[in-house]
Parts: C-alpha cells; sequence; structure tokens
C-alpha cells in the first residue's frame, strides 16, 4: 500500500459496511459516515413502541447465490448456518399449487421441480422446461427483447402467473412489463442455473440488523475504525491533492450513500454522473405485520395469488422463524399504486387478503395490525435500457451501491459486491498526482 492509507467511505449500508470490511482487511485506515442514527441502511430492523416486537422496515430474504454475503457474514462473525434457515426454492400457494426446487445440482433440480408441479399440464411443464434450457443453452443471453414480459410472451399464462411474475417482481422488484430482460436472465443463471443450492431460500431466523450491519459495525469498532454516526456529510472536495470530507483529508473517498446523496455531493465535481444518479426511478415495497392467532402457517414462506383486491405476494411465518412470535409479514412489492391509496389503506386490505388465504391461522377472524411500513425508495426501477451511474466518478473518488452499473437489480448481494469492488478499484490505484476534477 502507499504511504496514505486513508479511505473515507459516506453511508453504513451493506455496501458502505461491506468497502470498510475489506478495507480495513487491506491495511487502510477507515473513516465511516452515516447520517442516520444507525447502520444497515434500507436492510435493517426497528424498534416499535408500545411493547411491540423488534420488527424490520421490510421484509428481506437471501439465496444460496449470495456467495460474498454469506463469506462477508462468516468473515464478522455472523454463522449463517445459525442466522438462516435454509430450504429449498418453493413457491407454494395457499391452494397447494406451486413448484419447488430439488435439491442437488440446479439445472436437474430445476427440471425435476417442474415435472412435479401437478397444477401445470404436461403440455405447460414442456414448454416452461424448452424455454428456460432453451435459455441455458444459449448462455443466459438475452435473445434480443427488451422486457420480462416479452422474454416470456410466448409462456403459458398460468406458467407465467405462478412462476415468471413472482420471481421477476421478488428479485427485482420492477413490473414484468418493464423489468429488464438481460438482468432477469442473469439473475435466473445464478440462482436456477448457477452451482449446487444456488437458489436455495435462506430466511431469516433474526431481524436484519442482527444478520450483519450490527456484527460488522462490533468488527470494525474493535478494530479502531472511526464511524460517525448521525454525521450527514455536506461536502466532498479537492484540494492539494486530497479529498477533503467536510474539511477532514482522505487519499481516497467511496460514496457509499444513497442515489439522491451521491448525487447532491458530485454535482460540482461530475455533473454527468451527478445527472445519471439523480434520473433513477424508484419502486416502493410494503410490509404488513399482522398477529396471527391460531397455527402457524404450512411453511415459514408461502406465494400469494395477486388480484386487484389482494396486493400481497408473498407471507413470511416470523413465529416459525424465531423472528417474533405470532408475528406475519406479508410484502407487496411493486406498491406504487397501493401507496397513492395511503399505508393505512393497504395494510386493512392485505389484512382481509390473508384472512382470506390462511382462514385457520385467525380463529374467529381475529387478525391485529401490528405494523405497516413503506420503503418508498426500497429499490431502483430495474428497467430496459436502463443508464446506471459507474463506479469511477473522479480520480480517487468512487461510488458503491445497489443501483451502480453492474449485471444485479438492487439486491443485498449486488450492495455488497459493489462495495467490495469499489474497494479493490481504489486499492489498485496508484498513489500519483492528480489534478483537481
Amino acid at each position: 500500500m502507499p504511504d496514505d492509507r486513508s479511505l473515507a467511505i459516506v453511508g453504513a449500508g451493506w455496501s458502505g459496511l461491506a468497502a470498510a470490511v475489506r478495507a480495513c482487511d487491506l491495511g487502510r485506515e477507515v473513516t465511516l459516515f452515516e447520517m442516520a442514527g444507525h447502520v444497515g441502511g434500507r436492510a435493517r430492523s426497528v424498534t416499535l413502541p408500545h411493547g411491540a416486537p423488534t420488527l424490520d422496515n421490510g421484509q428481506h430474504i437471501l439465496i444460496g447465490a449470495y456467495r460474498e454475503t454469506l463469506e462477508l457474514m462468516v468473515h464478522v462473525g455472523a454463522d449463517p448456518d445459525r442466522l438462516l434457515m435454509r430450504v429449498p426454492l418453493e413457491l407454494r400457494y395457499p391452494d397447494g399449487s406451486g413448484m419447488k426446487v430439488a435439491r442437488g445440482p440446479a439445472a436437474l433440480g430445476f427440471a425435476w421441480g417442474v415435472l412435479s408441479a401437478s397444477s401445470w399440464s404436461p403440455i405447460e411443464r414442456w414448454q416452461l422446461l424448452r424455454t428456460a434450457f432453451g435459455w441455458w443453452r444459449g448462455g443466459m443471453r438475452n435473445p434480443g427483447v427488451s422486457t420480462v414480459r416479452q422474454l416470456c410472451a410466448h409462456l403459458p399464462p398460468r406458467i407465467r402467473a405462478d412462476l415468471i411474475d413472482p420471481l421477476c417482481v421478488a428479485a427485482m422488484n420492477t413490473p414484468p412489463d418493464l423489468a429488464s430482460a438481460s438482468v432477469f436472465l442473469r439473475v435466473l443463471a445464478d440462482a436456477l442455473f448457477g452451482a449446487p443450492h444456488g437458489s436455495d431460500l435462506l430466511l431469516p431466523r433474526v431481524t436484519l440488523s442482527e444478520l450483519f450491519p450490527r456484527p460488522a459495525q462490533q468488527w470494525l469498532e474493535q478494530r479502531g475504525v472511526a464511524i460517525a454516526i448521525g454525521h450527514r456529510v455536506q461536502d466532498v472536495l479537492r484540494a492539494n491533492d486530497k479529498w477533503q470530507v467536510d474539511g477532514q483529508p482522505f487519499r481516497d473517498v467511496i460514496l457509499a450513500c444513497t442515489a439522491h446523496e451521491a448525487s447532491r455531493l458530485t454535482q460540482a465535481i461530475n455533473p454527468s454522473w451527478s445527472a445519471d444518479a439523480a434520473s433513477l426511478a424508484y419502486e416502493p415495497i410494503a410490509t404488513v405485520y399482522l398477529e396471527r392467532r391460531g397455527p402457524p402457517l404450512p411453511r415459514p414462506m408461502m406465494a400469494l395469488h395477486m388480484r386487484s383486491d389482494a396486493p400481497a405476494q408473498f407471507a413470511f411465518d416470523l413465529g416459525s422463524l424465531g423472528v417474533a412470535e405470532s408475528a406475519l409479514a406479508l410484502v407487496v412489492s411493486g406498491a406504487r399504486a397501493w401507496l397513492d391509496r395511503g399505508l393505512d389503506h393497504l395494510a386493512h386490505t392485505v389484512r382481509a387478503q390473508a384472512l382470506s388465504a390462511f382462514p385457520g391461522s385467525f380463529p374467529g377472524g381475529e387478525c391485529p395490525i401490528v405494523h405497516a411500513a413503506a420503503e418508498r425508495r426500497a429499490t431502483f426501477s430495474c428497467t430496459a435500457n436502463l443508464r446506471r451511474p459507474s463506479c469511477e466518478i473522479a480520480p480517487r473518488l468512487f461510488a458503491a451501491a445497489d443501483y451502480v452499473a453492474g449485471p444485479y437489480p438492487s439486491t443485498l448481494e449486488g450492495s455488497v459486491r459493489s462495495g467490495l469492488d469499489a474497494v479493490c478499484r481504489a486499492c489498485t490505484v496508484k498513489n500519483t498526482p492528480q489534478s483537481s476534477a
């Protein structure tokens, strides 16, 4: 490493924490700035008033293909085997329909899951297998279409409704009519046709903050990393061949904050990059937490048929997972139209959906709403032909976040990989004088 090892990281979400851990391992002197009063960004737990349980600001899951995230958890002392429930990918609906991917080699497990899906006709199963393995033989490259809807237009409607649309919404939080076909194929390549167990669902047994952000924060603090919680960076300037972050000099800077904050801080440094970051559109996600008064759900995670009066796509039994006793989390991705009608209206609509889907879990119709959360900018809208900001903003100034240019949609793995990539770039830049950006 060059003599000057100073590195500022602005933002302590999953990307910023990943960058800080990797940089610390490489011998950098890290200072971490976080404008909120906590680490974790948009994937964290929140403490509710009036004795309510600690819940997440939105329900998240991981999958077996999240290799970098799982390795980083182990590195900071968070045991994935203890903190995550690993189950094969299963999209099972309350009426028993759906499919389950078998364990073992990914492609064979997917084929077995399709062939054993009794709710689909033989012709429907054959059409799905022929299409999926056609993508696989083509290297999971885009055949020349824009959206997921166009990519899957010839598949039977029931296959699209039961499998394609839920996978698209869960992975990309973007409607199939708009979602990028290229990114969707990359997700399928890693999850369904990648390494064995890549499609496994990893369901958190603890709140999101306990899963990685707090262990990472403790790991960093034990190594003397300065973490400025509640510090909103006001400016990043270039002076005397150094970057100045609110007047403090640093050799390198990584902006691991939101696109809005990064755009604000880079307006005078790189107007084009700032404009790209500011132009991103977003998709919201809402999570409605209900109190279960009866038996648990048949499975810790279940898919739901989405209709005009039933907005939630997935239900999680947090009691079965050990996160919160007798609590269910119902997730509404792409919730913009519903949130325009009000979060309270959405919560009561989801409550009615849960009563209809799981009547045995709510004897006598008792179904209290514990909490409703909405993340208005949960993910960027992963549309076709999207222009995402690059990692490199200016000499020795980098960006790290799920929205930075890369092959993945807005996911925890995408965030972590972006943070690791930014540190790799910062640590390979020669320590030579640079002109002001």
